[in-house]
């Protein structure tokens, strides 16, 4: 058979099978007989309790006289609310991350000369194994930055001599590698991209040992290595507010899933690389920016709210842009009344707009978040109080940073990896049980049929 013949062959098949799939799927009423939490979510949209933890708390709503009261969205750290550690060290004029990285991972707020020597510590190892960026990100780039990211991870397993001993000195050693490791990692990945796949000139600069997490990728991404202060400080913020956001957000609780089969750290990550890599998670900040450049070019006046009213309801209709019905970046599975990390974003973001000359653009966000909840209650008669999250904002930020669009859930996973490493060795030292929840089946007993009688 030629090849051109066999291609048709493989495409008739699939079509003919992948239809037969389809049919099979199950019915939606049986999911309410069974009482099955869908999502792992009871019905009024609350999380199904399913572990403990330490780390991270999302706090949304207050109980009163049996009642669920909506409250403005927190987000808590090691029991710290986010605010006030952002407080912290912005008024003190430094740079947070590797703050947030150090209480993630130990619990508590280091002191200073703890903290200088836990940003050492991370400096030390920001640099790549020898050979790794030539032989396995420059060798084989992709056009998917996530997925070199995935790969790279389980292609740093062979430099590791214990790869496999999971006791927590152990697995704390290989994460807070793996934390230095991944800004390079994904720097890198991009650049070889750019140049293999976009024609570009290849850029590979060296991380510096003075610099934080978040001056570094401004430094490696640019071929000047060039930024302001107010740049690597907001980028800072972002890594500090995407770090954490409790068990219950997908890749952090495949990360607690993974890691209950005793298996390596690298897996683990590569594994929590995927979940985050998914539109429905981290890729929603892209979704966002793509759905604001649709409207940015088909609403003449920016200030005008029946006009971002109406192409509002031309989306919820599926009549615009990707015709999914779908408002990104407005709405949010927990918060309800608003999104702490939204909320402290914009406090900073306003300062950047204004150094970039873009703030009528900020504006135009501004009368977007302001009006589409309206917009989205009345059409889909909702009665749940929603706001915007921080993936409405997120893209915005990195787009006036120049960070291009497929870093932007890298970007993300650079800074999830910390609160994945402090769900990781939270499994660890507790010792749980394997993670394996139930399935009903509903398929229909049948009898085998011998191959010569079946239709």
């Amino acid at each position: 058979m030629e090849m051109m013949e066999f291609r048709q062959f493989e495409e008739n098949m699939l079509n003919e099978l992948s239809g037969s799939i389809i049919k099979s799927k199950i019915d939606t009423e049986l999911y309410s007989r069974y009482e099955v939490k869908r999502g792992l979510r009871d019905l009024d949209g609350k999380g199904v309790l399913v572990g403990l933890t330490e780390i991270g708390e999302v706090h949304s709503y207050i109980i009163d006289e049996g009642e669920t009261v909506p409250v403005p969205g927190r987000l808590i750290y090691r029991g710290i609310d986010i605010r006030d550690i952002v407080n912290g060290f912005i008024s003190e004029g430094r740079f947070g991350y590797e703050e947030v990285i150090y209480l993630l991972l130990f619990g508590n707020l280091p002191k200073n000369e703890a903290l200088e020597d836990f940003k050492h510590l991370l400096a030390v190892h920001q640099k790549l194994p020898d050979d790794f960026t030539r032989g396995v990100i420059l060798k084989t780039p992709s056009k998917d930055i996530m997925n070199v990211l995935a790969r790279s991870i389980l292609a740093l397993y062979p430099y590791d001599e214990n790869a496999d001993d999971t006791s927590v000195k152990n697995v704390l050693k290989q994460c807070i590698r793996l934390i230095a490791w991944f800004p390079a990692l994904a720097v890198y990945g991009y650049q070889a991209y750019r140049h293999y796949h976009g024609n570009q000139s290849l850029y590979l600069h060296s991380p510096r040992t003075d610099l934080s997490t978040a001056e570094n990728i401004l430094h490696m991404l640019r071929p000047d290595n060039k930024y302001t202060d107010l740049e690597a400080r907001l980028l800072d913020l972002a890594l500090v507010l995407h770090a954490e956001h409790g068990g219950g957000n997908n890749s952090s609780f495949v990360t607690h899933v993974v890691t209950s089969t005793g298996t390596d750290t690298y897996s683990v990550m590569a594994a929590a690389i995927g979940a985050l890599k998914g539109p429905k998670h981290g890729g929603a900040n892209i979704k966002a920016v793509d759905m604001l450049e649709d409207m940015k070019e088909n609403i003449k006046d920016w200030k005008d709210d029946e006009e971002i009213e109406s192409y509002l309801t031309k989306i919820l209709k599926k009549e615009v842009f990707d015709q999914t019905g779908l408002i990104y970046g407005i709405g949010h599975a927990v918060y309800s009344i608003s999104d702490p990390r939204t909320v402290i974003l914009k406090e900073y973001i306003a300062m950047l707009a204004k150094e970039k000359d873009l703030e009528d653009e900020f504006k135009f966000y501004l009368n977007i978040e302001r009006l589409a909840p309206g917009v989205i209650s009345k059409y889909n008669k909702m009665y749940k109080i929603i706001s915007a999250n921080v993936d409405f904002y997120s893209g915005f930020v990195y787009r006036m940073l120049g960070i291009p669009l497929e870093m932007f859930t890298p970007i993300f996973a650079i800074s999830r990896i910390s609160g994945w490493s402090a769900h990781r060795i939270e499994e660890i030292v507790n010792a749980g049980k394997i993670i394996r929840p139930a399935f009903k089946s509903v398929a229909t007993r049948r009898e085998y049929i011998s191959l010569d009688n079946r239709k």
